[in-house]
């Protein structure tokens, strides 16, 4: 059949809206109608050719929800007509880290950004013929297509689908970053750098997880209003400014728990964390960064580390496996403990991608949101 995509062709580049050729689904496939899906910076980092894929061209997106509307053989775990989000972790549920617990560390994360499916084929063509890879094993930014079953997670019909998408990668790669990754505690201090839409859901974690004081970190002035909405005691432009308040909430020790989720984490970001957080306490590091960007950090003194007891942890959808969370956060999202609804500032359609990342990249958006026809 035939979709209309957001395809990149170079990377740096803009995303173009073609008609692509897409293939049947294959065994353990489905073909999926798209409703909505969410601009998630990640795309930015393909298309800005700080984070390349294996393979040009290729359909971005990985924060999807859609309808399943045919099944490939041996299907087990969907049927037509189910509501589904894309998880962009194809977890496989044998591996060393599933079998502990740990589906968002698979070994089929190796495949993400490599462009093709867990087969090593292409489901998606040019009209002439040539292959084109998708992101995270998803391609989201398609008006149809077709997925493993185990990139899919099934949800409840009633929470709408431009909505549930949200989970799917953004709004728990925050939470867990606060609530998992920075295991934050009630009274604790923490600050969220870089409140987006991955940091604003890092401050609703710290909100639930029973944070007293909750600091926003962001240069843009609209963020700094948005995130008092979603639970931030108070907000600043950066580390410096916000340096004294903390000081004087924790008596000069600094912050309990210093989570990272800018656009783009550079090395430079980690050593003003470290430098922000106290004696045993721990540094998050959510945010995507630069493969091109060399391993130094400036700033970062070992005594951080092994006279101080700092920790730098990383965090990869918020150290959660995703058919554990994504249910649990929509119920959360019934019981009024999480919002949603306010993450989307604004939708476009799929002819509008390119305005919708400008928005993003200038700061005018918690989340923009896709919505096909």
């Amino acid at each position: 059949m035939k979709t209309r995509a957001a395809v990149l062709r170079e990377s740096p580049g803009e995303w173009n809206i073609e008609e692509l050729e897409l293939d049947e689904p294959k065994g353990g496939e489905v073909l999926v109608e798209m409703v909505a899906t969410g601009l998630c910076h990640s795309d930015a980092h393909v298309s800005s050719g700080d984070n390349p894929i294996g393979h040009l061209p290729a359909v971005g997106g990985h924060e999807g929800g859609g309808i399943v509307r045919k099944l490939g053989p041996d299907v087990t775990d969907f049927e037509v007509g189910d509501h589904v989000l894309t998880s962009f972790i194809p977890a496989c549920g044998k591996c060393r880290w599933c079998a502990s617990g740990m589906q968002n560390l698979c070994d089929n994360g190796a495949l993400i950004m490599q462009g093709h499916q867990l087969d090593g084929t292409f489901r998606m063509h040019t009209t002439d013929g040539k292959d084109v890879a998708t992101t995270g094993l998803c391609g989201t930014f398609s008006e149809w297509q077709v997925y493993d079953q185990l990139s899919l997670v099934k949800i409840d019909k009633d929470i709408p689908l431009e909505i549930a998408c949200l989970v799917a990668c953004g709004v728990q790669t925050g939470f867990g970053s606060a609530t998992t990754a920075g295991n934050v505690q009630p009274g604790d201090v923490v600050i969220v750098a870089g409140v987006g839409g991955i940091g604003m859901n890092a401050v609703q974690g710290a909100r639930e997880s029973g944070a007293a004081h909750i600091i926003a970190v962001d240069p843009v002035a609209d963020k700094q209003r948005w995130a008092l909405d979603f639970g931030a005691t108070e907000s600043f432009a950066s580390f410096v400014e916000s340096a004294g308040r903390v000081a004087q909430l924790t008596n000069g020790q600094g912050a309990d728990v210093v989570i990272l989720s800018a656009g783009l984490v550079d090395n430079a970001l980690i050593g003003e964390g470290l430098a922000a957080v106290r004696k045993a306490g721990t540094v998050v590091v959510t945010g995507v960064s630069s493969m091109t960007e060399d391993g130094t950090v400036p700033g970062l003194n070992a005594s951080h580390l092994a006279m101080m007891q700092k920790t730098i942890r990383g965090a990869l959808f918020g150290m959660k496996s995703p058919r554990e969370a994504m249910p649990l956060l929509l119920e959360m999202y019934r019981a009024g403990k999480i919002k949603l609804d306010e993450l989307v500032t604004k939708t476009y359609s799929l002819d509008q991608i390119n305005d919708a990342y400008d928005d993003m990249e200038a700061g005018r958006n918690i989340r923009g949101v896709i919505r096909f026809a």
